[in-house]
């Protein structure tokens, strides 16, 4: 079985969308950051903290629920309350993170790695709420049954293809019971 490596999510990723879309997965900053092409950077760059796998598939479902207009935005002009948010704070980091982390599992599904939820939160008030992973199965099993995003497909048949020998994933696969 392959490695998941930062590496390997970088030769992956960009061999997948780098003519495509002009987009690279660029590894390792303190803190995770989307920056769209410039003067002094012909492609956009998704750039994953601290060499974590994790974090790359985290910055790429981003990517993948962020729309043409908003991927010419830095971080694709999303508002961002840093950690130690209050419960009502999370709350609304909630709402915001469904769709991303719900892209999240599938490509770590699809990559055979293990789904975490995240609150990024471990100086506030509130962790991940149960109401957020519902909703966030919720939306795995609606991508499953509706289709997943253009680019969220592609990049899941490319894990797929590598890492789990073109096996399809499938709607059992997804429970809240198998992430325990």
């Amino acid at each position: 079985m392959s490695e998941h490596t930062p590496e390997q999510a970088v030769a992956l990723f960009n061999e997948t969308f780098s003519s495509t879309y002009r987009t690279q997965l660029v590894c390792c900053e303190a803190e995770p950051i989307y920056r769209p092409a410039d003067d002094q950077h012909p492609f956009h760059r998704i750039i994953f903290a601290h060499g974590f796998f994790a974090s790359a598939l985290h910055e790429i479902a981003h990517w993948c629920v962020a729309g043409k207009e908003r991927r010419l935005l830095e971080d694709f002009g999303y508002w961002y309350e840093p950690d130690g948010r209050s419960a009502q704070q999370q709350v609304q980091f909630e709402k915001v993170e469904v769709k991303p982390q719900a892209l999240e599992w599938i490509f770590s599904q699809s990559a055979d790695f293990r789904f975490h939820f995240s609150a990024d939160n471990l100086n506030g008030e509130a962790g991940v709420s149960e109401n957020f992973k519902q909703a966030v199965l919720k939306q795995v099993h609606d991508y499953l049954e509706t289709g997943l995003p253009k680019r969220a497909l592609m990049w899941s048949e490319t894990l797929i293809s590598h890492y789990r020998k073109n096996k399809p994933l499938c709607k059992a696969e997804f429970s809240l019971e198998r992430l325990d």
